[in-house]
């Protein structure tokens, strides 16, 4: 599958990691690729060469991870709009501040619904913002070598959901639907007691399975 990736932090490497594993297409969408310092757009580490591009050809993608810090994506995303139309776009952004404190986004809202609002026409889902990028390896994502770590996914479009399950399941996860987009404002609630609980001193070595008896 041909997986474009807006955005090159911790959890945009991540997950690009794990899809290039899987045997997926994968580029990563920068900014600025002059800051990576090679002429190829590739990151340099021997094996773990991933493809670095502009944000425009990530956008070509099949399927689409937004990676990008939310406080970002105001300004990131309107430029991207038209070649999203239509495209399944996965928000995995968590609403929260430099300090990694909650933002407020007003009752009922998320930032799933406000990605939804700058992206209108795509296929909006969220998922993969209740994971740390810590354990977005093929160890990190079995727990105790037993369970695997849940990828929760909500969204409006069942297809699309049903799509980014397949992707998830083939990068290690646990998919579990979640319903609609507005399932989003609670999967950003959990995220924020999973990085609650980290800076508690539980650290980031830590992931959320949802068992389900005989699933």
């Amino acid at each position: 599958m041909d997986i474009g990736i807006i955005g090159g932090g911790r959890v945009g490497t991540a997950l690009a990691r794990l899809a290039t594993a899987a045997g997926h297409d994968v580029r990563i969408g920068m900014r600025a690729l002059d800051r990576l310092g090679h002429d190829d757009g590739r990151d340099g580490h021997g094996d773990d060469a991933l493809r670095r591009v502009s944000m425009e050809e990530a956008a070509a993608g099949e399927i689409v991870l937004l990676a990008l810090p939310y406080t970002a994506c105001a300004d990131a995303l309107p430029p991207l709009a038209a070649p999203l139309s239509g495209k399944i776009v996965v928000d995995a952004t968590n609403p929260v501040a430099a300090d990694w404190s909650p933002l407020a986004l007003g009752e009922g809202n998320s930032a799933g619904a406000e990605i939804a609002r700058l992206l209108p026409d795509s296929r909006v889902v969220k998922a993969f913002n209740t994971v740390f990028a810590d354990i977005m390896t093929p160890q990190g994502l079995l727990r105790d070598g037993r369970l695997r770590t849940t990828a929760f996914i909500a969204s409006d479009d069942e297809d699309a959901s049903r799509r980014v399950a397949a992707f998830a399941e083939s990068l290690g996860f646990a998919p579990q639907l979640a319903g609609r987009l507005s399932q989003a404002a609670h999967l950003e609630a959990i995220a924020h007691l999973n990085i609650a609980m980290a800076l508690a001193g539980g650290g980031t070595d830590a992931a959320f399975v949802y068992h389900v008896s005989g699933g």
